[in-house]
């Protein structure tokens, strides 16, 4: 007969209250030996906690965001026949045999025991491992204990398993494929290390741990700007027209309850532009050689809030009139503000808008929002006089500064969307 056992959180070393940034199961899963339970965060690392045995989950006692120490209840375990009802079951941090997790100020995370000398694939193909992107890497530690015994940066890899975890065969099939040329020496391609500065020796420093917000988008941003070639194509609009229709459109928008903002007249101008260049709404295939066409149009938007920036998405705006535009615009800008956007609000996006009209600037480079292919930044608009044959007028003239991913888009293309999109701008009345 089944017998129920306790997981609780294993030794952390002299770390407590250590957020949980990651749930990996639910009630009711099964669950194998080693499979990765929850992701603990540190000021220091982060860390996976394994399953000890494998059973299926009858009760989940934690969730995302919840603060954990040594002994905490994760969760409760419908074990094999031959585990003990009795003893709570307690997860190794790392497949060892007395070696404990001990985190210092030089290594994120030691979930191993030490390995002599680790196994060499071939000389010079593997470089040093990345201690801080291993750590984070969603793996057993049995896994980690294997791939670093053969030099393996966990972080190069795509897991196989579940929630992408990294498995034992994905790290074969990585070795195998340097090993006969299939993939190029991971050597070959590692960024050199920042130069580690010890701040304190200048002055009075100290140290804040990133906002939640940042530790997601700083990795995205930063894979997007390695992975793709980002082109900037800037121009610029005449926006007088549109501006006069909106100041006369602003009572009645007022009187519906929101605010007329000139992004609801740059989301439907821009909605129009994707429909005549469909190029710019596709996705590189996970292949990297075919090209996915979406026939939908989301388009998402950058909202500052206190927690960092957020990016909604307005589903459908190609088929929306400009109040219903503006008044997605401020029900989800407010929602962003106060937390309170669902998960699902801030996916599916075509293309992104970055407009920092209202607090200024005259150009910028905004980076692709993967697995998008272009984003559209939008300074602040000004007043410049314009030749229109005879003499100069006063014309308002908006800036566009659109980044693209020029794998899939050329040069000639850019700046025919945005001339495209400049004279849609013009032209927008309603």
């Amino acid at each position: 007969m089944a017998k129920n056992q306790k997981v609780l959180v294993p030794d952390i070393g002299d770390f407590a209250e250590v957020e949980i940034v990651d749930v990996m199961i639910s009630a009711g899963d099964q669950v194998a030996a080693e499979d990765s339970l929850i992701t603990l965060e540190t000021d220091k690392a982060a860390m996976d906690v394994p399953a000890p045995i494998p059973g299926k989950v009858i009760e989940l006692k934690v969730a995302l965001g919840d603060k954990v120490s040594e002994g905490s209840l994760i969760l409760v375990l419908e074990a094999n026949e031959s585990e003990s009802e009795e003893t709570p079951a307690e997860p190794k941090l790392s497949k060892k045999t007395e070696t404990k997790v001990e985190l210092d100020k030089t290594t994120s995370v030691s979930s191993h025991p030490k390995v002599s000398k680790p196994v060499s694939i071939s000389n010079g193909l593997m470089p040093a491992i990345n201690e801080a992107g291993f750590s984070k890497a969603h793996a057993s530690p049995s896994v980690r204990k294997f791939a670093r015994e053969l030099g393996v940066n966990l972080i190069q890899l795509k897991g196989s398993g579940s929630k992408d975890r990294i498995t034992k065969d994905d790290v074969k099939a990585f070795v195998k494929a340097v090993m006969s040329g299939q993939l190029d020496s991971p050597g070959g391609n590692v960024l050199p290390e920042l130069p580690q500065v010890d701040f304190t020796k200048f002055g009075t420093v100290e140290e804040k741990p990133l906002g939640r917000i940042q530790k997601i988008s700083g990795p995205r941003l930063h894979s997007s700007w390695l992975n793709y070639p980002h082109v900037t194509q800037n121009d610029e609009a005449d926006i007088t027209a549109m501006e006069e229709a909106r100041q006369s459109l602003k009572v009645k928008a007022a009187e519906l309850g929101f605010k007329l903002t000139p992004l609801a007249f740059v989301i439907k101008a821009l909605a129009q532009s994707l429909e005549e260049f469909p190029v710019f709404n596709t996705s590189m295939a996970p292949d990297g050689k075919n090209l996915i066409w979406k026939k939908y149009l989301h388009v998402g938007f950058a909202a500052d809030t206190p927690s960092g920036l957020v990016v909604p998405v307005i589903r459908d705006a190609d088929q929306k009139d400009i109040f219903q535009l503006a008044k997605e615009l401020a029900e989800m800008s407010t929602r962003a503000r106060e937390g309170k956007l669902k998960a699902e609000e801030m996916q599916g996006g075509c293309i992104t808008v970055s407009s920092l009209g209202g607090i200024g600037g005259t150009s910028f480079t905004p980076i692709i929002n993967p697995p998008e292919v272009a984003i559209l930044g939008i300074p602040r608009a000004k007043i410049q006089p314009v030749w229109n044959g005879e003499a100069f007028i006063p014309r308002l003239i908006q800036p566009l500064c659109l980044t693209y991913d020029h794998r899939i888009i050329d040069g000639a293309t850019g700046v025919r969307f945005t001339s495209y999109l400049a004279n849609a701008l013009s032209e927008l009345k309603k």
